[in-house]
């Protein structure tokens, strides 16, 4: 077979007006480091990460939308929300819906990302996904009080508050 192939290639390269030998056409040159695929330890950090969601949302959340292809498929719908991507991320809804994931949360957890958006660094990829997930865990995020809403006295001349 494999002599058929290579006869058929140089006939080939004869017509075509190229000069080259059959014993050329049948050497293999190794691949250089270049072309070799990345050995599969690189990508295990990555790949655990993404378990690592899955686990954490099927433990915090109840009922399907703690399920790995909600999961999934919730961050890229939220994801494409934020980002305008509006005809992809009806698609994805399309999607999501079909695997019986609950609307409600897409819309809890957009609610979410737009109420704390101020934590989302337009220039890192990283600040949108991490705030997707804890907003997907936790929908009903609330933000710390502010230090400044809190009244601030004066010590009185005790140590104690001021005005006692």
């Amino acid at each position: 077979m494999r002599h058929r192939v290579l006869s058929v290639v140089g006939r080939l390269c004869l017509a075509a007006g190229f000069i080259v030998p059959v014993s050329a056409l049948a050497q293999s040159t190794p691949p250089s480091p270049s072309n070799q695929p990345a050995p599969p330890a690189a990508a295990a950090p990555d790949q655990s990460q993404k378990v690592d969601e899955y686990a954490e949302a099927q433990h915090a959340l109840n009922g399907p939308a703690g399920n790995p292809e909600c999961v999934w498929l919730g961050h890229r719908v939220v994801s494409l929300l934020w980002r305008d991507d509006l005809d992809t991320a009806f698609r994805h809804l399309d999607l999501y819906d079909r695997f019986g994931c609950p609307s409600g949360h897409i819309q809890a957890a957009f609610r979410c990302l737009v109420l704390h958006s101020n934590a989302i660094d337009p220039k890192t990829a990283d600040s949108l996904n991490g705030r997707v997930q804890s907003c997907w865990i936790n929908p009903t995020l609330q933000d710390p009080p502010a230090a400044a809403a809190a009244p601030v006295t004066a010590p009185g001349p005790d140590g104690g508050p001021a005005g006692k």
